[in-house]
């Protein structure tokens, strides 16, 4: 993984994450959070260009917020449990993957501008 990013929803007004990594390669993409046992408050990978996910091999839930290249919110998976495939979206350009329950306490919904800084 690259160096992290910070991830704030502007239409809410809330960070999502301080602490995102970026999976921006072939390499990063394919790995993915395979490994990690939990993500912690303020964690999260972002992967691009990416148009869908999966969770095989994965020990937790997660919640994955989809984006278009401008960087707002298109689609929504509230605690994606391991081994599922989530949808391929051909209008997505990254997916951003956050600790579970992160999305319901941020109130993070579909038409929301994220700001990745």
């Amino acid at each position: 993984m690259s160096r992290c990013v910070t991830v704030i929803n502007q239409t809410r007004g809330i960070t999502l994450g301080e602490q995102v990594g970026k999976a921006d390669s072939f390499w990063t993409r394919a790995k993915g959070l395979l490994g990690k046992r939990s993500l912690a408050p303020g964690e999260g990978l972002l992967l691009y260009p990416c148009r869908g996910i999966h969770s095989y091999g994965m020990r937790f839930d997660f919640d994955a917020v989809y984006l278009d290249r401008q960087q707002s919110v298109i689609h929504i998976i509230e605690r994606m449990p391991p081994h599922h495939s989530g949808p391929i979206l051909k209008e997505a350009h990254a997916v951003l993957e956050l600790p579970a329950g992160t999305i319901g306490a941020t109130g993070t919904a579909i038409g929301d501008q994220l700001i990745i800084s």
